[in-house]
């Protein structure tokens, strides 16, 4: 007598999920800061879904600090500012941003600022 015969499941079970592992650079994009700001066993790690969505529930004092003071992103830079990623390099801004510096161009708006978020409220 087969297995088969006495009644024995012989289908393939369900295996269980695999941890799903990011990359720190895509990481760092999903919780919305700077990788190179980040501390070094940040930025050498790669990190899980799980871990990710800890730190975004409960960020420690280095990723608060991050996300309020900087330096930031390109996106949240352009973001804050009010235009385009477009508009940033077309002011040849390619750096990060601290709050800090964002604030000071808030304060007293260049010109390049002004013609960006006229482009941009025009689309």
């Amino acid at each position: 007598m087969t297995g088969s015969e006495h009644g024995e499941d012989r289908r393939q079970q369900p295996k269980p999920p695999k941890t799903q592992y990011l990359s720190a650079q895509t990481a760092a994009k999903k919780l919305g800061i700077y990788l190179p700001a980040a501390p070094e066993e940040f930025q050498a790690a790669q990190h899980s879904r799980e871990e990710l969505a800890a730190l975004q529930a409960e960020p420690p004092a280095w990723l608060a600090t991050l996300r309020r003071e900087g330096p930031h992103p390109r996106g949240e830079v352009s973001r804050r500012l009010g235009i385009t990623n477009s508009g940033l390099a077309r002011a040849g801004v390619s750096d990060a941003m601290t709050t800090a510096e964002i604030q000071a161009i808030l304060a007293d708006p260049p010109e390049w600022l002004l013609v960006e978020r006229r482009r941009a409220q025009a689309t």
